[in-house]
């Protein structure tokens, strides 16, 4: 039986999480409380959502919580283009990070689509 920690789309927000740890760490001072917290609380949702989906042993369930991680990839992505308009970040490491929160949606995206099939073969 896989666990959670099995779970490619699980590692791969795991992953998310620690990038943007590691570079809110630089952010200046005044964002303690705001972009930093924000960038990084959205981060943290993703494998949190995931973890809490995959805990709920409802293929709907977990659906439901998979389109709440993938919003939080988004609003990730959102603070990823403040932090470089506001000069925290790098263009290199915004598009990097970018291109990992995207890679991230399809992972996710390709297991609801496989949550939902295996929902309709148990209905079957």
């Amino acid at each position: 039986m896989q666990t959670l920690f099995d779970l490619v789309v699980y590692q791969k927000a795991v992953e998310l999480r620690k990038n943007i740890q590691r570079i809110s760490a630089d952010f200046p001072k005044h964002e303690e409380y705001s972009l930093k917290a924000q960038i990084k609380r959205s981060a943290r949702s993703v494998p949190a959502n995931i973890a809490e989906g995959y805990g709920r042993f409802h293929y709907q369930e977990n659906i439901q919580f998979l389109r709440i991680a993938r919003g939080s990839v988004f609003e990730t992505v959102d603070h990823l283009g403040t932090a470089s308009e506001e000069g925290f970040i790098n263009n290199e490491t915004k598009q990097q990070l970018i291109e990992d929160c995207l890679q991230l949606v399809k992972v996710i995206n390709g297991y609801i689509l496989y949550l939902k099939k295996r929902k309709t073969e148990m209905d079957e």
